[in-house]
């Protein structure tokens, strides 16, 4: 069984995988949604979590600084509950501050073109999300 990774966004949606072991993240696709016309890519999660068999789902919670829950993070805890009805998952938030800031840093040091960066920043976001829960989990 596998812990599947979500960077919620409002016009993308990352998506990592944890190995079979539950050690480590991989960034796996990001899938284009349109929260304005709730369009949510339901129907391609659900798809993964078939094919990968995911038996939780860790979506990534952007607080404040201050730690608030600002309209994003609304946003991520209704994709969230979604998610739970949907599928019968457990679905853990879990706090993302600074990760797209973090991903996006690895790939300006790693010299990577603007157009690349924005194909797999939100993956990598996804997959920094998911490792940091796996982490948690083995302390």
């Amino acid at each position: 069984m596998r812990t599947m990774g979500l960077d919620v966004g409002s016009k993308t949606v990352g998506v990592a995988m944890s190995d079979a072991f539950g050690w480590t993240a991989q960034g796996l696709k990001t899938l284009e949604i349109n929260e304005a016309e709730e369009q949510y890519g339901f129907d391609a999660i659900g798809s993964l979590i078939e094919e990968y068999e995911v038996n939780k789902v860790v979506v990534g919670l952007p607080k404040n600084m201050n730690g608030t829950i600002g309209p994003r993070g609304e946003a991520s805890q209704f994709y969230a509950e979604e998610l739970r009805k949907r599928f019968g998952l457990p679905v853990i938030l879990w706090d993302e501050r600074l990760t797209t800031v973090a991903a996006e840093r690895v790939l300006l040091e790693a010299d990577v073109s603007r157009k690349k960066r924005k194909k797999v920043i939100d993956k990598m976001a996804a997959a920094m999300i998911l490792q940091g829960y796996l982490d948690s989990q083995s302390k």
